[in-house]
């Protein structure tokens, strides 16, 4: 099959487009047929080796955990799907091999849920990773509840952009960091901009007097000091990007599949609580630009890879 690969560590240029092995379908798994793969932060951060310490990479590795597309083949031991079925996934296992930026991908049960209906299979790929971080941070990490202030960091981002929309969804007062130039977009999700840079503290304190409930940094640096001069007593804390976080009293947090959660995620996707804004495709031979763009850090919403079927069989 056609897939991304790359043979060592380093920059975008080690990514290549060509044939690799078709993956292996085990019991408890179904091949997918890939329609598109969203890309994230963590994918260049592997690709780059930044993952050495928890992952090992077993090269050629294919890229990507995002993924939606169809089933192809369920495993012997699967009754949960079947052939034809539209389904998306966060297909993240222990190591770094087999990903998702391929025309086919052997995912675990574990890993998948139903596809949204009522989204693209490029705005469903952008769903699991981003979608399952903002979930469980905001549900299972802080707890919000209805009532309460939170502060969002780089809220017209993948995993920001949905925090944004489930807060509002909890019941939750929702202020979000983001550039100027998506305040407009962050204010049509339900929540209230600030800029971020010098100064953040004073601008949300203008809006919060008393502090927040509960900082979601998925920035780290700056931003994350700041977050913590900003929590309200009994206020909570959790970064995605940065584990000096248990320096200022908060938790660390790292997204892991859950099929329970995920199917959630799709099920208020089709309620029209949470959507996904794809700023930019590219075909999976450009693979490699996608990951530049993703890596630039500008990005409102998500960028994706598509298979185009019909070109490819043609």
């Amino acid at each position: 099959m056609k897939a991304i690969s790359y043979s060592r560590y380093g920059g975008p240029e080690v990514l290549a487009f060509g044939e690799v092995r078709d993956p292996k379908v085990g019991p408890d798994a179904v091949l997918v047929k890939v329609r598109a793969a969203a890309v994230n932060p963590v994918d260049w951060k592997a690709r780059e080796g930044y993952l050495e310490g928890t992952l090992e990479a077993v090269f050629p590795v294919v890229p990507g955990w995002d993924v939606s597309g169809v089933v192809v083949r369920p495993g012997v031991a699967v009754s949960e799907f079947d052939v034809g079925d539209e389904v998306i996934g966060y297909v993240r296992e222990d190591f770094l091999s087999r990903g998702t930026f391929a025309e086919y991908v052997a995912a675990p049960l574990r890993t998948l849920a139903r596809k949204p209906r009522n989204l693209s299979f490029e705005e469903a790929a952008g769903l699991p990773l981003a979608g399952l971080t903002a979930y469980q941070v905001l549900i299972k990490r802080l707890r919000v509840r209805r009532g309460e202030t939170i502060l969002v960091h780089a809220a017209a981002g993948g995993v920001g952009s949905l925090a944004v929309q489930l807060g509002v969804h909890l019941g939750a007062r929702v202020i979000g960091t983001a550039s100027e130039s998506n305040h407009d977009f962050v204010r049509r999700l339900g929540g209230e901009p600030v800029t971020y840079g010098d100064g953040l503290g004073d601008r949300v304190r203008a809006l919060a007097p008393q502090g927040v409930d509960a900082v979601f940094d998925t920035v780290g640096g700056d931003a994350l000091k700041a977050s913590a001069n900003l929590l309200a007593p009994e206020g909570r804390l959790v970064s995605i990007a940065d584990g000096d976080v248990v320096n200022y009293g908060g938790r660390y947090y790292f997204v892991r599949p859950d099929p329970e959660d995920l199917q959630r995620l799709s099920d208020l996707a089709e309620e029209g609580v949470v959507s996904v804004h794809v700023s930019e495709t590219f075909p999976l031979e450009r693979a490699a630009d996608a990951h530049r763009l993703n890596q630039e850090g500008r990005t409102r919403g998500k960028i994706v890879v598509t298979v185009d079927w019909e070109q490819e069989n043609a």
